[in-house]
């Protein structure tokens, strides 16, 4: 079956191409999403007609993907999910999980935006492509975690948290001790006063060796006038 394209199909091809398709992907997906019409003579001279005005919507429609595409690249979306000790869920997470956890964080987006091959099965980081206009795609990642805690830690490390994993106990050191350090590290008040102090010790102990060897040098000069006399 032979349909116009109105926009640029991954695979398939750019808007105003008239391509060869299985029907039913024409009559399930491309025709009833308008992304397509069926080419016949009447349709290619209609769309030659608006081929100037459907050219220019779609380079304001991508202009403002890619706006919105520089403010969603990188985001973050956390998933709560129950899992065993290997890190399986004992579900899933699917692309309207996805799309929900996006539009939450302020971003407009459906299911058929979330490009995921198949549901999330394990905890852990994902990332996952979002497109925003079938020329602009960005990429988000999927934390996935037993709880908001674990979800933290992995967002710290870069790891999934397995329980029956050798490493886990590592990272836990790992967190305590980054977190030990945070504590422990000075402020900028704290730290000018630290380095103030060191001076001031080190002016002191310097001007004690001047002292020390002033007078050390006081003792020789006696001690030669007498072998003298």
């Amino acid at each position: 079956m032979e349909v116009i394209l109105l926009e640029r199909i991954e695979k398939l091809g750019q808007m105003g191409d008239v391509v060869s398709v299985k029907p039913g992907f024409a009559r399930n997906f491309l025709l009833p999403q308008k992304k397509a019409v069926t080419a016949t003579n009447e349709n290619k001279e209609h769309f030659e007609s608006r081929r100037a005005q459907l050219e220019a919507n779609n380079l304001e429609l991508k202009s403002e993907a890619e706006k919105v595409g520089k403010k969603l690249d990188g985001q973050k979306v956390t998933m709560v999910r129950q899992a065993g000790d290997a890190g399986q869920l004992y579900g899933s997470v699917s692309a309207r999980d996805i799309a929900t956890g996006v539009s939450e964080a302020g971003f407009s987006v459906d299911r058929h935006q979330i490009k995921l091959e198949n549901p999330i099965k394990a905890v852990g980081l994902h990332p996952v492509q979002v497109a925003l206009h079938p020329e602009v795609s960005v990429a988000v990642v999927v934390n996935v975690a037993r709880s908001e805690e674990e979800a933290s830690i992995q967002d710290r490390t870069g790891e999934a948290i397995v329980s029956g994993d050798e490493d886990s106990g590592a990272v836990e050191e790992l967190v305590e001790e980054l977190d030990a350090e945070e504590v422990n590290m000075p402020d900028q008040d704290e730290a000018s006063k630290q380095e103030a102090a060191a001076a001031t010790t080190a002016d002191s102990d310097e001007a004690s060796d001047e002292t020390t060897g002033d007078a050390s040098e006081d003792d020789s000069v006696e001690e030669a006038g007498e072998e003298e006399e």
